[in-house]
């Protein structure tokens, strides 16, 4: 029992490590939009063509006036 306890944590932590390892982070600069598509200008050596990404963007600020 104590050996199937010990695998499992080592798998968990090979999982966990292996998913922290593959994310990435860069900064883009928005070039162009044309309906559903968006280009970025990404300054980085780890994206290729054809690699699925994740963008997210900026909140914009709420502006209250009196």
């Amino acid at each position: 029992m104590k050996k199937v306890l010990v695998f499992a944590l080592a798998m968990a932590f090979t999982v966990s490590a292996a998913s922290v390892s593959m994310a990435a982070s860069t900064k883009c600069t928005v070039k162009a939009v044309d309906g559903n598509t968006v280009t970025l200008d990404c300054k980085s050596p780890s994206l290729k063509a054809g690699d699925a990404v994740e963008v997210k963007a900026k909140k914009a600020k709420a502006i209250e006036g009196c």
